[in-house]
């Protein structure tokens, strides 16, 4: 009898005892092709021997020095990395363990950035319906998510949300894609004079949504238009890239796609790529200098941030995906794949929008193609078609509730970078098998 807590413990999972490449092995010897990389985690896929040599020659040399006494040469070394190729003005790094971390982290300095500049009463968060930024009870709150919310919701913080740009669903026939970004990216202006212009802390929002809403990028023009009215009202730009950055989306930094840099951006998820638990919160000059000339002290931390063992681990993986061309490979790869599934499923009854970037694509399952009309959310399809592809040897991150939180299915894939074009029909098939099976 095992005493592990399951995540689901009507259906207990079966033991891993192995991985190479692309796959994973279970306990009977089955493989597995890891089609979203976990959570959009294992990037650079597994066994990679650069990876676990560099992460078993710093246990070697330190594994541990707690950061309220010491700084790590691996820490030191990848935020010089990861500033160097870093949107707008971004210049400091703190690192975190996790994405539900940094975001926690992130709403915690632009709290203290505005207390500190003299405006103690900027204390709202804006979102997004249908996001999702974490599990931690702050980091709940900021999400859309409504299934993972909804049991938490009386002891979630109070946050405002706007509407996502979700162009398939929401945007009416007859307004164009441009049109339709700036009039949902208004929303936030509204938001900001509805709770008082001076009040408002910061937009918290994922460049492409991952999760909750199947990788679903904004239309051209929108996030421009959500950076210029956050500096018009003094207001924080968080993006959220845990699940869509570290080159995921064919660009290192996934808000490059939309030519926008935020003021503080949350990483995890690929930048350690499985190998270490690790993420990590970006923020700009002007914010750290703010804190640097005022109490000189950020009110936070954890016991595992900059964790030397995991920071050694996210720069051999940061490294990695730049010395080895994975970015543009990422972008030749996704384009290939997208396309096969578009051929395989462009068509199909019951699959209504094949979307996404680079190696980040979702795939939106519906009762009516022509209508675009949801599933019945008692089919429970999301969690039959994980399953079904789980059998057919398929590792993917389907998800209910996409269109409102009870309502819509999507598949999420995010496989490795390190995946060939001789694995994209194995996947499209494998996808198959499952679609046959729940439609």
């Amino acid at each position: 009898m095992s005493h592990v807590f399951p995540r689901n413990i009507a259906t207990p999972p079966p033991t891993a005892v192995g991985a190479e490449g692309c796959y994973l092995i279970d306990a009977n010897g089955k493989r597995y092709f890891d089609g979203s990389g976990g959570a959009a985690v294992s990037c650079l896929g597994h066994g990679d021997p650069e990876i676990i040599r560099a992460v078993q020659d710093q246990a070697q040399r330190l594994a541990f020095a707690h950061t309220g006494f010491f700084t790590t040469d691996p820490a030191e070394e990848l935020a010089d990395l990861l500033i160097k190729h870093a949107p707008g003005d971004l210049d400091r790094v703190y690192f975190v363990s996790g994405g539900s971390e940094a975001t926690e982290a992130a709403m915690k300095l632009a709290r203290q950035y505005h207390l500190e500049r003299g405006e103690p009463q900027r204390r709202h968060v804006i979102a997004r319906r249908q996001s999702y930024h974490g599990n931690t009870l702050g980091a709940l709150a900021a999400g859309g998510n409504q299934w993972r919310r909804a049991q938490f919701q009386p002891i979630l913080i109070d946050i405002t949300h706007i509407a996502p740009c979700y162009e398939y669903a929401e945007r009416p026939e007859g307004e164009s894609s441009f049109d339709y970004g700036q009039r949902v990216a208004q929303e936030l202006e509204d938001e900001i004079l509805r709770l008082g212009s001076d009040t408002v802390m910061a937009f918290l929002a994922e460049p492409v949504v991952g999760a909750t809403l199947g990788a679903v990028p904004a239309v051209e023009g929108y996030f421009k238009r959500i950076r210029e009215i956050c500096d018009q009202y003094g207001v924080l730009l968080i993006l959220d890239e845990v699940m869509c950055g570290m080159g995921r989306t064919g660009h290192l930094f996934a808000c490059d796609g939309d030519d926008v840099a935020p003021d503080i951006l949350c990483i995890a998820k690929g930048l350690g790529a499985g190998y270490q638990p690790i993420g990590a919160m970006l923020c700009t000059r002007k914010i750290y200098d703010t804190i640097a000339e005022g109490s000189g002290y950020f009110q936070h931390g954890h016991t595992y941030i900059g964790h030397p063992v995991a920071c050694a681990a996210a720069l051999a993986v940061t490294r990695a995906i730049l010395d080895r061309g994975l970015v543009p490979r990422v972008q030749t790869l996704g384009r290939a794949l997208k396309g096969a599934l578009e051929d395989r499923f462009g068509n199909h009854p019951h699959v209504g929008d094949i979307r996404g970037r680079g190696l980040f694509l979702g795939m939106e399952l519906v009762a009516d193609r022509a209508g675009k009309t949801p599933l019945p959310p008692d089919r429970k399809t999301a969690a039959r078609f994980k399953a079904a592809a789980f059998e057919a040897g398929l590792v993917c991150y389907p998800m209910g509730g996409t269109r409102d939180g009870v309502q819509g299915d999507h598949v999420l894939l995010a496989p490795p970078f390190i995946m060939t074009h001789d694995h994209i029909g194995e996947i499209t098939d494998k996808l198959d098998t499952a679609l046959r099976q729940v439609t």
